[in-house]
């Protein structure tokens, strides 16, 4: 197995590491002004959009999108160390390159399963960044970390499907830009493979009966840049019989086919995530003083940073391997490895970000850096996409039947 990055791969690393440096990192603090002058906290601030006519131009666009018909044609393999990159600025980075999710997850369902007309309609304004989506699949209910559970009712009426239900944490719903939903329900509650109940249908954000209720917070951030999380009803919403994706019965599994690249894009741009933290480290502990020396003689904060220095390295390691594999023996062949890296990188990530928030002392718990938000969203990780548990108990499955 060879980690050598290809030319073409190289080749966009440095004109994403530039682009990062000229365009992204300085627009952070103008997009904060720019939000909080804004008539709702969930507008994209202008300098979103120049970012985004930037990335096009330079062509760092939809590069998560394998398929050539749709983005860049990249691999796994090719995309990792990008995804790491936009990871330094998750709040920016991801959206600026059209690689945000849940858009990115929401294109490879209609790349993958949606039919001409549905590509047509949807997935072609979301490639070009003129619309937003959302994945509406949690609900408040029931225990979401096994999705047979979910209750939403997709229930068919002559040429209509009828869909009943409460979903929350909803990422993008708050973003007026967010036009689509893809709604997980059951069609039929009561088949005997319980993996063959639930469908997915496109539910337009202004279909009737159709109520974005409340923004859900997340450790008290309300992650604009996300599109924000919302509680969402769907109460008698009606929608065609054509909306359905893919066929009755396949929702579980389009579900699972969707959250596999999801879970390591995660882990990726974690990874960016780390390697920012490890700066700000750094950068603090060789500018302050405490006990008569910098902190960075302090032999508690070199332990810290050469730890988070090895774990970030052998995070690295594990997410190119899964990506290899993913690419050359799909993600079946990959699934020890996907459910690996999810139970390892966000845990490793906040650990290593609570070590950043407590070097830079009441300044890391503060707006003035990055850090407290970004612990935020890595704790968050440990959640979405399937918690550590569920993982660790498929993975032990899998190792233990050899033995059994």
């Amino acid at each position: 197995m060879d980690f050598a990055f290809d030319a073409r791969t190289e080749e966009l690393r440095e004109r994403l590491l530039a682009f990062l440096t000229e365009h992204v990192y300085p627009a952070e603090a103008v997009a904060q002004e720019q939000r909080a002058a804004l008539d709702s906290p969930w507008q994209t601030p202008p300098v979103v959009d120049e970012l985004k006519a930037q990335a096009r131009r330079q062509g760092l666009w939809n590069l998560f999108l394998p398929d050539e018909r749709y983005g860049a044609g990249l691999g796994n393999l090719q995309y990792a160390p990008l995804a790491e990159l936009t990871g330094r600025s998750p709040q920016l980075a991801p959206t600026a390159l059209n690689c945000a999710a849940p858009d990115t997850g929401n294109m490879e369902v209609l790349a993958q399963f949606g039919d001409e007309q549905q590509r047509k309609q949807w997935l072609e304004p979301l490639l070009a960044g003129e619309i937003r989506s959302a994945f509406a699949m949690t609900e408040p209910e029931v225990a979401s970390s096994d999705a047979t559970n979910i209750t939403t009712r997709i229930e068919r009426d002559g040429d209509s499907y009828v869909i009943t239900g409460r979903k929350w944490y909803i990422s993008g719903a708050m973003n007026p830009d967010c036009r689509i939903f893809i709604v997980m329900g059951k069609t039929d509650p009561g088949h005997a493979d319980i993996r063959r109940q639930q469908s997915m249908v496109l539910v337009p954000r202004d279909a009737p009966g159709l109520t974005v209720r409340r923004a859900m917070r997340v450790y008290g951030y309300e992650d604009h840049y996300h599109g924000g999380h919302a509680e969402v009803v769907f109460d008698g919403v009606r929608v065609p019989v054509g909306n359905l994706v893919g066929e009755e019965g396949g929702g579980f599994a389009i579900a699972q086919a969707r959250l596999g690249p999801g879970r390591i894009h995660h882990c990726m741009r974690l990874i960016g995530m780390a390697e920012r933290a490890i700066e700000l480290m750094c950068r603090r502990a060789v500018s302050r003083t405490a006990f008569g020396k910098p902190l960075a003689g302090q032999g508690v904060v070199q332990e810290w940073i050469a730890d988070a220095r090895v774990a970030v390295e052998q995070l690295r390691l594990l997410v190119l391997k899964t990506a290899w594999l993913m690419d050359t023996v799909g993600n079946k062949g990959a699934h020890t490895e996907i459910q690996a890296i999810k139970i390892a990188t966000p845990r490793t990530v906040a650990d290593i970000l609570d070590r950043a928030v407590q070097l830079h002392g009441a300044g890391g718990v503060s707006q003035d850096f990055p850090l407290a938000e970004l612990w935020a969203a890595a704790r968050t990780l440990r959640l979405a996409d399937g918690p550590d548990e569920v993982h660790q108990r498929s993975l032990a499955r899998r190792e233990l039947r050899a033995y059994r």
